[in-house]
Parts: C-alpha cells; structure tokens; sequence
C-alpha cells in the first residue's frame, strides 16, 4: 500500500485537523480525527512524534510503530477524515500490543465525538 496519498502534508493540514477535529487522549497517544475532504477522499493520517521522545533512531521506530496500528483502521474511517496521532513522552517504552489498545481505544472514542458532532449539527 502507497502511503503518499494516506498522508497529511503541509502544516496546514496538521493546524486543521488539530483545530477543528475531535480529540481523544490515552496514556501514551492523543489522536485528533476531523473531515477536511470531499466524501470521496481517501482517510489520511499524520504523525506527530517530537524530540521529547527520543533521538531521531526512537522517534522513527515510534512513527513506524504507529503507521502499522493505524494501518487497518484505515479502511473503516470515514472517506474525506484527517487523523494527527501525537505521541506522548514515555510511548518508546510501550509494547506493541498495548499501543495497539491505547490507539484502537482512543480512535474509537474519537470516532463516536465526531459522529455526535456531526448529528448535532443537523
């Protein structure tokens, strides 16, 4: 699977998602999922791992880590939907499994803000 077209680009499209979207916060991640496209977009994510983390080494294994837990969700988010996951300090040392609870959790629950603030808006 190509990732060009499933990434978030500019810093723009970071502050939007970031602004304007639903946010949802475990332990070790904060996921913010927002809709920026038309409806026949393709889900698109961005990462956010800073130098608190770690050196360059941890900060690209914590990336690829979370690329491959969002890597299925993918295919069930909303066509046109923005996601910026955030890793937060102490996130190097989880075992993978647990980051996959902590990311499936936080984006379910992000998922259902974002379906209730659509509905309200109707």
């Amino acid at each position: 699977m190509s990732w060009s077209r499933h990434r978030l680009h500019s810093g723009d499209e970071f502050r939007a998602v970031t602004r304007g979207g639903v946010r949802s916060a475990r332990s070790h991640v904060v996921v913010h999922l927002s809709l920026l496209g038309q409806g026949d977009e393709a889900p698109r994510v961005g990462f956010v791992v800073s130098k608190r983390i770690g050196n360059a080494v941890v900060r690209n294994r914590v990336t690829r880590r979370l690329r491959e837990i969002v890597r299925p969700h993918l295919a069930t988010l909303p066509p046109g939907s923005a996601i910026v996951l955030r890793a937060l300090p102490g996130i190097q040392d989880q075992p993978f499994a647990a980051l996959q609870d902590d990311v499936g959790s936080a984006l379910a629950s992000a998922e259902r803000k974002l379906a209730r603030r659509r509905e309200g808006a109707r």
